[in-house]
C-alpha cells in the first residue's frame, strides 16, 4: 500500500528566495562573529583581531570588506595621528543580531544535548 503524501503546512518560502541572501552573509568564515563584536560599538581593526585571535589580518580585512559591500558594516577614517579607521554596524547590521543571537542559542543547546549524549555513551 502506498503512502499517503501529506499536505506541506509551512508557510511557502519568499520567491526571492531572501533567506537565502540573507544565509550569503551571515555564511561565510567568521562572518557572525564580526557582526557579534561590531554589536557591542564601534571597533578598530587591531580591536578585532584581539577580539578574535585565531583569524588571520587577511580574513578580517576580506570580512570587513564584503560586509561593507553588502551595507552591513560602515567604514570610518578616523582623523587623528595616525590615521585609523573604525568599523561599526549599520542598521541593516544591527538588524541581523537578534538572528545571530537566536541561532548561537540553538548552538548552546546543540552543544549540551551532544555532551549529554557522549556521557550517557
Amino acid at each position: 500500500m502506498a503512502l499517503k503524501i501529506r499536505r506541506n503546512r509551512a508557510p511557502k518560502p519568499p520567491q526571492t528566495c531572501d533567506i537565502g541572501t540573507c544565509m550569503q552573509i551571515l555564511g561565510g568564515a567568521w562572518t557572525p562573529n564580526v557582526v557579534w563584536l561590531l554589536s557591542g560599538g564601534p571597533r578598530r581593526f587591531g580591536e578585532l583581531r584581539r577580539d578574535i585571535p585565531l583569524i588571520s589580518a587577511k580574513m578580517l580585512s576580506a570580512r570587513l570588506r564584503a560586509l561593507e559591500e553588502k551595507g552591513v558594516v560602515a567604514r570610518r577614517v578616523v582623523p587623528s595621528s595616525p590615521p585609523s579607521v573604525e568599523y561599526k554596524l549599520t542598521a541593516l547590521g544591527e538588524e541581523l543580531m537578534p538572528a545571530i543571537q537566536a541561532i548561537a542559542g540553538v548552538g548552546v543547546k546543540l552543544k549540551a544535548q551532544a555532551l549529554a549524549a557522549a556521557q550517557a555513551a
